[in-house]
């Protein structure tokens, strides 16, 4: 373990959590006849009983506003086919232009989804809690929709990859 003095242990939690192979979403959310989507990988199942998952949204992010008023959310479960929809929802794209890729629906209950996610998981809000720059979400399930084989889209060491791929080493 480095000393704090030395290297701060920020930095040292960066680089450990890069070393943690991810699957690749992309929540989605609408709120007062407006769209919202953002790339993450900090989500999780959190219980089968009810089903529901967590995740972890910055209070910076521009998806962060309308997940505060209480709307609700899908997880898209990207394949490696949705490397651009994942880039383009990291940044590239900005508002509704991040939904001009991809086969976009709204679900019944009025969320956007991702029609040939792997897996999409759209949740009503049913809790949440603030840590440092982060709220938690918590998403009771309401509708799951799957298609395709699973050939997921992973992050690793700031590169998407796939598993059973060489892994192209990310700029620093």
């Amino acid at each position: 373990m480095s000393d704090l003095t030395t290297h701060p242990l920020r930095t040292d939690m960066l680089l450990a959590m890069r070393r943690l192979a991810r699957s690749v979403t992309v929540i989605s959310s609408a709120h007062d006849g407006r769209r919202y989507s953002m790339s993450a990988t900090a989500v999780d199942s959190l219980s089968t009983e009810p089903p529901s998952l967590l995740i972890c949204i910055n209070r910076n992010a521009s998806l962060y506003p309308p997940l505060d008023a209480g709307a609700g959310f899908c997880v898209n479960v990207l394949s490696a086919a949705h490397e651009g929809i994942a880039i383009d929802c990291s940044g590239r794209l900005k508002g509704e232009a991040r939904f001009t890729t991809g086969d976009w629906h709204t679900s019944a209950l009025g969320v956007p989804y991702l029609r040939d996610a792997q897996a999409s998981l759209v949740c009503e809000q049913d809790g949440r809690f603030e840590y440092g720059t982060h709220t938690v979400f918590i998403g009771r399930i309401r509708e799951v929709l799957m298609s395709g084989d699973v050939d997921p889209l992973v992050y690793l060491d700031g590169a998407y990859t796939t598993p059973g791929a060489p892994m192209a080493r990310a700029a620093a």
